[in-house]
């Protein structure tokens, strides 16, 4: 099905535009958390003229795009975002961001798939974002990414906050690595116990099927409370001869 995108969704697509995804990916995951609508005809006509409007702002010469680019080397990009004790972002600053912020700000058009960035920012600090305006022409566009009701921090305190979350990061996975090991060393030895019992059971139960070598005993005398049962030989022996006939 066609849906809209409301935000940026990772390979899927950016805000605004219309992807085609399965039924159930829309009403399990999409649909719930607000991040797309149904591709109605109507709202794909409201987003093409929309888009229409703002196409008129794009560079469409190489010496507009050297007017508009001399704008944006001006120009100071500010996000005020919700942001960690270490600086890390509840959230992130996307190249759509980036393109409605510039549009907020100088009514300029920016093809967002024009803007290089090539992972979100995802920590305050300042940056300076590629973008290319025409064929030929780009600029860099000084952002600012600062928390909610303050000021950024010097760039060496960024550094050091940025140093010391990727040190609790890489401890956190070496923690982990090692958990892991210590449960599949214990997997490992609880699955070796298992097979060694098994081996002990069955070299049981083949020492119990096996036949006695020296064959069942003679004369063994009965168990209690058994009739011993007498042998041929027994029965000969014990047998009384013919009675001769008497003479008369």
């Amino acid at each position: 099905m066609d849906v809209i995108l409301l935000k940026d969704v990772d390979k899927v697509g950016l805000r605004g535009e219309v992807v085609s995804v399965s039924r159930g990916y829309m009403r399990n995951y999409l649909q719930p958390r607000r991040l797309a609508e149904v591709a109605t005809e109507a709202r794909v006509a409201d987003l093409e003229r929309r888009e229409a409007r703002r196409a008129l702002h794009e560079a469409r010469s190489a010496e507009e795009a050297e007017r508009i680019a001399e704008t944006l080397r001006k120009t100071v990009l500010t996000f005020e975002v919700n942001a960690g004790p270490q600086g890390t972002l509840f959230g992130s600053v996307t190249s759509t961001d980036v393109a409605d912020e510039i549009w907020r700000a100088r009514k300029i058009r920016v093809d967002r798939r024009k803007i290089d960035l090539k992972d979100p920012i995802k920590r305050i600090g300042r940056y300076e974002v590629p973008i290319t305006v025409f064929e030929d022409v780009a600029v860099e566009v000084k952002t600012l990414v600062k928390p909610i009701g303050g000021e950024l921090p010097p760039e060496e305190e960024l550094e050091a906050m940025a140093a010391a979350e990727e040190a609790a990061e890489a401890e956190a996975e070496v923690e982990a690595a090692e958990a892991h090991a210590e449960a599949e060393a214990a997997i490992a030895e609880v699955e070796a116990e298992l097979d060694a019992e098994e081996e002990r059971e069955a070299a049981e139960l083949d020492l119990a099927a096996e036949p006695d070598p020296l064959g069942a005993p003679e004369n063994e005398a009965p168990a209690a409370g058994e009739t011993a049962v007498p042998t041929e030989a027994e029965l000969e022996a014990t047998s009384e001869p013919d009675s001769e006939p008497e003479d008369r």
